[in-house]
């Protein structure tokens, strides 16, 4: 199989046949750039924790698109995912391991177990995931699209675990770029601000507080996205096998201002937004009396994992 973009024109062109593999993809994201790869050509593989609405996504795609329910951090899990799908499809052109969650709530206010299971998610779930299916995107000279964040090179406190795990899955698609770059392989990593998803949703509604701050940063973190114009996005960015995907695009301006981001200035303006002071204790009280890290609708309440 010829590499994504090899001889085509447009978007479209380049996806139109080619079997893409996108983890998280019941809802969310995940959903939203499946329904915009298959209306570009794409045959999908839908993977995720459950198989109902899995199920159902995948017969609203049509013909010719699969389903297998995984969770990401379950490793022989995940291989008869990839197995399954290379049966049904034929092989991988491009993976998406979009699948992620985030816990809100500081270091101090635990419970740490929800801080340890969004680094395996996030972190562990996509080394996983690659790794499951890089034979294929060697044998196909393929693309990954590692899903990353603007809390990849920000910061957000309350959120510290996710924006930890989101910088170390983007310095693992820059290195996967260096190793895989003699076998035809391409790497790109995406970073969203925030979208409306349930992730977002559920984050603003587990704590006033949180919401709040959030709606006291200055531009492009001050806005909510949404998912479909992401999904474009990123769809551009398969097709044209993209070193790096913003959305919005003036995320690449604050990306390039990293050092003073994350300087001491930058720390002073973000505490003054956030008005740290009143806002961590009132967070940490927030999720102490919720009795959960995880937004209400996220799937890690749903399977009653231990926290």
């Amino acid at each position: 199989m010829t590499a994504l973009a090899s001889g085509t024109k447009t978007g479209r062109m380049a996806l139109a046949g080619k079997r893409v593999l996108v983890t998280g993809a019941a809802r969310g994201l995940g959903l939203e750039l499946a329904t915009v790869l298959a209306a570009r050509g794409a045959r999908l593989s839908l993977v995720g924790l459950e198989p109902d609405l899995l199920q159902a996504a995948a017969d609203a795609l049509g013909p010719g698109h699969v389903w297998f329910a995984a969770d990401v951090t379950d490793q022989t899990a995940l291989d008869d995912a990839v197995k399954g799908t290379v049966a049904a499809l034929g092989g991988i052109d491009a993976v998406v391991p979009n699948a992620g969650i985030a816990n809100v709530g500081t270091l101090a206010g635990g419970p740490v177990n929800a801080h340890v299971r969004t680094i395996d998610v996030n972190v562990n779930g996509t080394i996983r995931t690659v790794s499951a299916c890089l034979p294929h995107l060697i044998e196909s000279r393929g693309y990954a699209l590692l899903i990353a964040s603007v809390g990849s090179f920000s910061m957000f406190p309350g959120l510290g675990t996710y924006c930890a795990s989101k910088a170390a899955v983007e310095h693992l698609a820059n290195a996967l770029r260096l190793e895989l770059a003699h076998t035809g392989v391409r790497v790109g990593s995406a970073h969203p601000a925030f979208l409306n998803t349930d992730l977002v949703r559920d984050s603003d509604a587990t704590s006033r507080a949180f919401s709040a701050a959030r709606r006291r940063l200055r531009g492009p973190l001050n806005s909510t996205y949404s998912p479909r114009q992401c999904a474009q996005a990123l769809a551009d960015g398969i097709a044209k096998r993209k070193r790096r995907v913003y959305v919005p695009r003036s995320l690449a301006v604050m990306q390039a201002l990293r050092p003073l981001v994350l300087s001491p200035l930058g720390d002073a303006v973000l505490k003054r937004q956030l008005r740290t002071p009143e806002y961590i204790p009132a967070l940490e009280d927030e999720v102490t009396a919720l009795g959960r890290a995880f937004g209400a609708k996220s799937v890690e309440n749903k399977e009653k994992r231990a926290l």
